[in-house]
């Protein structure tokens, strides 16, 4: 806890996606470990305002919500400047985990929706990135952590959006890694697990075995905290990262994933 601490005492953050799930439990633990300013930016206004009234009883003067559209750049580009203003121009942190689950089938989905899909999966963290550059350059340094999936090592079908989108996303971030390591910016891709969201709703429910917003926000910043490369918390995560592509296992993943398939188009979405 004292690494923990050290850490993220005295820092500011930002949140995106952060008025439900994974990004408001890591508000709330970034300020119980002593942050001094968390920035939460959320699509939903009514959410986000409600939360962050909450949060500000319990930690005055500590908390800013600002409604941002992550698939719009001036938005991004605003949260961010707003960010550095609440934070005596710091921000320490950027968590890109806005993001949606987009569980369709091929066929079904357009030009449109794959549009929409990485907009909000992949160019929401690439503005928040460029926008908040500068400021970590100015400052010596920051962290971003942009919330990828297991899905980058398990391809599901009927998710070939979210798939893609967060593949695209986890190879951005490591390319980051190694290019800014040397100005001190460093970058972790997080597989936060199969977690019991609102993402999951649409889908009829979290799984079994899902854990928890907080479980998944403690152990983000725990990677954080030690500077992970990749930062997975559970062991399905972990076995599909070990496993998922290895040619040896090619026939086993085939029969795992088509079954998974037949599940789903017989209307079981949340089959895994």
């Amino acid at each position: 806890m004292n690494r923990m601490k050290a850490s993220f005492e005295n820092k500011v953050a930002v949140v995106t996606g952060g008025a439900s799930g994974i990004g408001l439990a890591l508000c709330e633990e970034l300020l119980a470990l002593g942050a001094k300013a968390v920035v939460a930016a959320d699509l939903n206004k009514d959410k986000l305002k409600i939360e962050c009234a909450r949060l500000e009883t319990a930690y005055p003067g500590k908390v800013l919500g600002l409604p941002t559209d992550v698939t719009n750049r001036q938005s991004v580009v605003d949260l961010i400047r707003q960010a550095a203003e609440f934070g005596l121009g710091h921000v320490d942190f950027l968590f890109n985990n806005a993001g949606l689950g987009l569980a369709k089938s091929f066929d079904d989905a357009t030009d449109a929706d794959w549009k929409f899909a990485f907009d909000v999966n992949f160019y929401g963290a690439l503005y928040g990135i460029r926008a908040v550059l500068p400021i970590m350059r100015a400052q010596g340094g920051g962290h971003i952590a942009n919330t990828a999936s297991g899905i980058v090592f398990s391809p599901m079908p009927f998710q070939t959006m979210y798939s893609a989108t967060k593949s695209a996303l986890m190879a951005m971030t490591s390319s980051l890694r190694s290019e800014l390591w040397d100005e001190n910016i460093r970058f972790s891709t997080v597989i936060p697990g199969t977690v019991a969201t609102p993402i999951w709703d649409k889908a009829g429910g979290a799984p079994a075995g899902a854990i928890t917003p907080q479980q998944s926000a403690q152990g983000i910043l725990k990677g954080i905290a030690a500077n992970e490369r990749i930062i997975i918390l559970t062991e399905d995560d972990k076995n599909g990262a070990k496993y998922g592509f290895l040619p040896e296992y090619g026939e086993m993943t085939d029969a795992y994933f088509v079954q998974v398939a037949r599940q789903r188009r017989a209307g079981n979405m949340t089959a895994i």
